[in-house]
């Protein structure tokens, strides 16, 4: 595959500027992907979102040469723990691995579809994990320069991924409820057994099922098989995502095996669990995308629980200055000028 000459250093500022501009984060995730086929080449890809504090996947943007295999795909990806992006800090690619068969992912499935290298980034900072990109190349490894070239994205991108997350929390409009329950029930392989009525209805206002398109949404996938990951030691972040579901409501997935978490019980069924996002949750992905400090996060906390400047610096043992002073900060980064707007928009109500 020919790959257009195209300098690196063009390319990094426009993706600067797409990273600048405006869009969901599912606009700019495909403007990227754009502008890297161009300047890098790759020929399958997969950008995830993920929840910033438990690191699980949600939200795909992909393009794949094995959709009908996503849940075994899926569930290798979390087993797999090499060039994992838990523990990556940037770039790494699958052909720098001393032994390749070492990633379970490629070895029992991409190797298959020829993939020859995959190029791993992940998108973290301070404040979380907010997302991670594989490109998969069949034609050749992808050279230390490209690998450079990446690495140097993973700070804008990160940032505007971050705030794409902020620009979610707005004021739940009154018909923004979900209904209830929403559970499926899957195998230990990932196939879905059973699910209620309205989940499906509910999973396809994240991405409608189509051609190809599994009518379950990957980001069920990506829960159960940390669950497995945790069980098999490969990572310890809980079993747990949570997702713009739209109108600022907000989804928490969780998944739980039926009848135990033993080795000899793992032939059991994994279920599933879709619910509304708790007001403390809310408060805390609120602080993490706007990037409050510590201390405006405890400030904003206390806010929530009630009670003015007076009260708010009685509980943290500061004064009213440093309080106020916190807040003006908190507005600043919120572009909000008031409390009352400012916890509409951190607990959607």
């Amino acid at each position: 595959m020919a790959v257009p000459v195209v300098p690196y250093a063009r390319s990094h500022e426009r993706i600067v500027r797409l990273c600048e501009a405006g869009g969901d984060s599912r606009t700019l995730r495909e403007r990227l992907l754009g502008e890297l086929r161009t300047a890098i080449g790759f020929d399958a890809y997969g950008f995830l979102l993920t929840d910033p504090e438990t690191a699980v996947g949600c939200s795909p943007v992909a393009d794949a040469p094995w959709p009908p295999e996503l849940p075994r795909t899926t569930r290798l990806r979390y087993l797999t723990a090499a060039n994992r992006w838990t523990t990556l800090d940037g770039v790494a690619l699958l052909s720098r691995l001393p032994d390749p068969a070492g990633s379970r992912l490629w070895r029992e499935v991409l190797r298959d579809h020829g993939v020859r290298d995959i190029a791993s980034l992940v998108f973290k900072d301070r404040f979380g994990c907010w997302g991670h990109l594989d490109l998969y190349r069949r034609d050749r490894p992808f050279s230390a320069a490209e690998a450079a070239c990446l690495a140097r994205l993973t700070t804008p991108v990160t940032r505007a991924l971050r705030r794409r997350q902020a620009e979610t929390f707005v004021v739940r409009p009154p018909h923004a409820r979900l209904p209830s329950p929403l559970a499926l029930l899957l195998d230990p392989d990932l196939r879905v057994l059973a699910q209620t009525p309205a989940t499906s209805a509910c999973l396809s206002r994240l991405v409608p099922p189509g051609p190809g398109r599994p009518a379950v949404h990957a980001c069920v996938y990506d829960v159960a098989a940390q669950l497995l990951a945790v069980e098999e030691g490969v990572d310890t972040h809980p079993p747990r995502s949570r997702l713009h579901l739209g109108d600022g409501l907000w989804l928490t997935l969780s998944a739980a095996r039926i009848g135990g978490v033993l080795p000899s019980d793992r032939r059991h069924s994994i279920a599933v669990t879709l619910e509304e996002t708790t007001p403390a949750e809310r408060l805390a992905l609120f602080a993490r995308s706007f990037a409050l400090s510590p201390r405006e996060a405890d400030v904003l906390d206390h806010l929530a629980k009630g009670g003015d400047s007076h009260t708010v610096a009685h509980r943290m043992s500061l004064s009213e200055h440093t309080v106020q002073d916190h807040l003006k900060s908190i507005f600043t980064k919120t572009s909000t000028n008031n409390r009352v707007m400012l916890l509409a928009r951190a607990l959607g109500a």
